[in-house]
């Protein structure tokens, strides 16, 4: 039986697997064995071993977080973005109505967002895995939706779709605006029908990777 701490965690990150598409076009990750248990047994005593790993990817694999330095060559990448602004945030989950592709500004308007993590539940998430998560028609953040929730000072936006934009433009308008008003976007989330409404603490701390503006984060929520 879980106990009750475990029951008031809820994780909001897809399991990263060798090979597995997250975003149509980019690769996989590769992962394997950078030392084997039965090579470790050369150096260590009888009856211990150990097993090191090795994972090549690229930073947009999973559940990750991205900060200004993904789409601005100024901004704060990962080792600079304060992490204060990635743990611990108060949390609200935005429900659009169902089958609702562009979520524009009224659909938040009825939210307080002002210093809050602002989580989008589309339930494109049960795609996860199948071609028909990256093959197009999937729901995003549209440029007035991005505008306002910076306007109000949201914390951090996360979505449990392919993109917080729409991939079909090119000029990706809520990365704009919402990485250029230092507001973190989280992509790929699931299991945000587990959220309650309101009532919760959201975390998304990537490892502190200088040079990088993208990286994959163990997205979860501590209900209070």
């Amino acid at each position: 039986m879980p106990t009750s701490e475990q029951r008031r965690l809820v994780d909001l990150s897809h399991e990263i697997r060798h090979g597995m598409i997250t975003y149509p076009g980019l690769p996989g990750p590769e992962i394997g064995d950078y030392l084997t248990r039965q090579e470790s047994r050369e150096t260590y005593a009888l009856g211990t071993e150990f097993q090191i790993g090795r994972v090549t990817m690229i930073s947009n694999t999973g559940t990750y977080v991205d900060t200004p330095f993904h789409r601005f060559g100024d901004g704060a990448d990962l080792a600079r973005f304060p992490l204060h602004r990635l743990t611990d945030l108060e949390g609200i989950v935005v429900r659009p109505r169902v089958g609702r592709r562009a979520i524009d500004r009224a659909e938040l308007t009825p939210y307080n967002v002002r210093g809050r993590a602002v989580l989008v539940h589309t339930e494109w998430s049960r795609h996860w895995g199948t071609p028909e998560y990256g093959a197009g028609g999937h729901p995003f953040l549209t440029e007035e939706a991005a505008r306002w929730l910076a306007a109000e000072s949201a914390a951090l936006v996360g979505i449990d779709s392919l993109n917080v934009d729409d991939t079909a433009d090119g000029a990706r308008p809520a990365h704009t605006v919402l990485l250029g008003a230092c507001i973190p976007v989280v992509e790929h989330l699931r299991g945000l029908s587990q959220l309650p409404d309101a009532g919760f603490r959201f975390h998304a701390a990537p490892p502190a990777v200088a040079g990088m503006g993208t990286f994959p984060v163990r997205a979860y929520a501590v209900l209070t």
